[in-house]
């Protein structure tokens, strides 16, 4: 009877260990792709997050920008510079409201990003095909909820 308590806390222990993991890996991932850029791997993050949000048509003020990647006002000024210097983003005045000012990742970036993460995404949709429709909506479900929890967690105190 004992052992039946347990299973869901070893399962508990066992799914926080894997979501440690994806997110050590995603880290050492990001580092990576700044290794190849030539980037600090502050830089290569920040590139990310402003061309996913580009994508999704919702790009980034650097106010959005510094929330997101957790550096101060003046650090997010000063990598912006550096990327922007180095031809990797512009920032430009949204036509309804001239005052906000959102970032863009220059083409080449684009491509640059296409080329390394393409193979893992065709990883990705390879490995995702051993599922079914309805176990991954389970785990979109889940990984939604989880992220939605662990914000309202960090935003608490």
């Amino acid at each position: 009877m004992a052992d039946t308590a347990r299973e869901p806390n070893a399962q508990r222990d066992r799914l926080l260990e894997a979501l440690r993991a994806h997110g050590m890996a995603f880290a050492e991932l990001g580092r990576h792709f700044g290794d190849r850029m030539g980037l600090h791997t502050t830089d290569a993050n920040a590139l990310v997050e402003i061309l996913s949000a580009q994508d999704t048509g919702h790009p980034l003020t650097q106010a959005g920008l510094s929330q997101r990647i957790g550096l101060t006002p003046g650090a997010t000024s000063s990598l912006l510079n550096r990327l922007e210097e180095a031809g990797h983003v512009t920032r430009a005045r949204d036509s309804a409201d001239r005052r906000v000012v959102t970032l863009r990742a220059t083409d080449h970036v684009e491509g640059m990003l296409d080329r390394f993460f393409d193979p893992l995404v065709d990883r990705a949709t390879t490995m995702m095909s051993d599922y079914s429709p309805q176990t991954l909506a389970e785990i979109e479900r889940f990984l939604t909820g989880f992220v939605a929890m662990m914000d309202a967690y960090r935003t608490e105190g």
